[in-house]
């Protein structure tokens, strides 16, 4: 029903992660490059030794999963009906529920009774599609 939700949610934390792996891989080439490693001998064998490819493959990555980030939200931001609005706003845009109501002309109660429904409804096919 909300796949698309999760789809995000995954791409988003793959995103990061490639991001953090990136910004670790960038510090330990500038350890052999400048800092307390380098004046340690490399084998051609050596991770050490490849890290530039690696640095250039993950950026690659990342620059693909920013992409499919970016055409997922211009296709998520295309769904109607006030249920994807709401997840979209709370869970794409980062708005809070009061922030999603006072926008969409609902009271926050409202809001926060209908994400309450989407989320169960939610869990509740994601538990019968692991049993």
């Amino acid at each position: 029903m909300y796949e698309w939700l999760r789809d995000y949610q995954k791409l988003e934390e793959e995103v990061s992660y490639l991001d953090f792996e990136l910004e670790r891989y960038k510090k330990e080439l500038k350890r052999w490059v400048e800092g307390d490693l380098s004046g340690v001998p490399l084998t051609q064998d050596s991770r050490a030794s490849k890290l530039e490819d690696i640095i250039v493959a993950t950026e690659y990555e990342l620059a693909h999963k920013i992409n499919d980030l970016y055409n997922a939200k211009k296709l998520i931001s295309k769904f109607k009906g006030l249920e994807n609005k709401i997840l979209y706003m709370k869970y794409v845009e980062g708005k809070t529920l009061t922030e999603t109501a006072y926008e969409l002309g609902y009271t926050p109660g409202h809001i926060y009774n209908k994400h309450a429904q989407i989320i169960k409804m939610i869990n509740f096919a994601h538990h019968l599609n692991l049993s």
